[in-house]
């Protein structure tokens, strides 16, 4: 494996989950595969889980971790062809990939969407740029519209908490005061593709996502519906996918609460609104798996780097 951009990049889904499950039970058995090796983590964007975690598996493998907030220390960035840079940018991504391919083995990126230009946003030009003039493998840690890590620790906790052989998991909209990018939903729906199991997503109408990766699931903008006899339901919120990045609805009906969520097991990749997404009653109750959730963030995060380690 190159390149970890997206979940699709996982060759065998199951079989990395139980990897990763293993993993937990002894994180230091593969220290040795890093030693010597250092991985460099970008952030564009603010993280705790993502830096946390990602750093604590580099860890775990024995490797070095070197970290730079890149929107407040780096040099702004230009990353188109042939452009002029007599404006605000300073360096273009071809010299910035080239050079940091110097300085270590794996390159983490986490760059979010700006939800004010669909078309720049799908181009991923951050986390493209990157793997096109990096001569290392490039690890996503959440770019404009994918989420990878989290998806892969989901699939782990899924895997961890599922009581029968095609489980029922809902992907459920909820209302937030902000317009929130659609990374964390689009791979979350992308790793259910390749799970067996019932599943529905559940939102109200123009909160639709992009319809390409949303084929062949099951959509029903009826959320008591959808919420019959789930076993896991994941909430989230995301903005409009048709109207780009725009808040249609704060309604708080959409709120996940303790009665909704039934026997169901909660699911959210946090940080999280309380009260506004979800209710305390929810969170603070034993049927919650989000810390759970970010703790195997780390396995996540270790199995993507020990799989690029062992083609170094």
């Amino acid at each position: 494996m190159k390149h970890y951009l997206s979940i699709n990049d996982v060759d065998c889904l199951p079989g990395w989950v139980d990897e990763a499950i293993a993993l937990k039970q002894n994180p230091y058995q593969f220290q040795k595969l890093g030693k010597h090796k250092t991985i460099c983590l970008l952030f564009f964007n603010n993280s705790l889980r993502t830096r946390l975690s990602t750093q604590k598996a580099a860890m775990h493998l024995g490797m070095e971790v070197m970290v730079m907030n890149f929107g407040s220390e780096g040099w702004v960035l230009e990353y188109e062809d042939g452009t002029i840079m007599d404006q605000g940018t300073s360096e273009h991504i071809k010299e910035a990939a080239k050079v940091v391919s110097q300085y270590c083995d794996i390159v983490a990126i986490r760059a979010f969407a700006q939800l004010k230009d669909k078309e720049k946003d799908e181009a991923e030009q951050v986390l493209n740029g990157f793997a096109k003039f990096a001569s290392i493998p490039v690890v996503n840690m959440e770019s404009s519209i994918a989420h990878p890590l989290q998806a892969l620790a989901d699939a782990i906790t899924l895997k961890e908490h599922e009581t029968k052989s095609r489980p029922k998991v809902v992907l459920s909209w909820a209302p937030h005061p902000k317009a929130l990018p659609h990374a964390v939903a689009n791979s979350f729906v992308e790793m259910m593709k390749l799970q067996e199991t019932d599943f529905v997503i559940t939102h109200p109408k123009g909160y639709e996502l992009n319809p390409e990766i949303t084929a062949r699931c099951t959509i029903e903008y009826n959320q008591q519906k959808a919420l019959e006899n789930a076993d896991f339901v994941y909430v989230k919120n995301w903005s409009s996918y048709i109207n780009y990045g725009q808040v249609l609805s704060k309604d708080l009906a959409w709120t996940m609460t303790r009665e909704k969520l039934g026997n169901a097991k909660f699911m959210h990749c946090l940080p999280v609104r309380r009260n506004v997404v979800v209710e305390d009653a929810v969170l603070d109750g034993n049927q919650s798996l989000v810390v759970e959730q970010a703790n195997n963030r780390t396995f996540s995060a270790q199995i993507v780097l020990k799989k690029i380690l062992e083609t170094l």
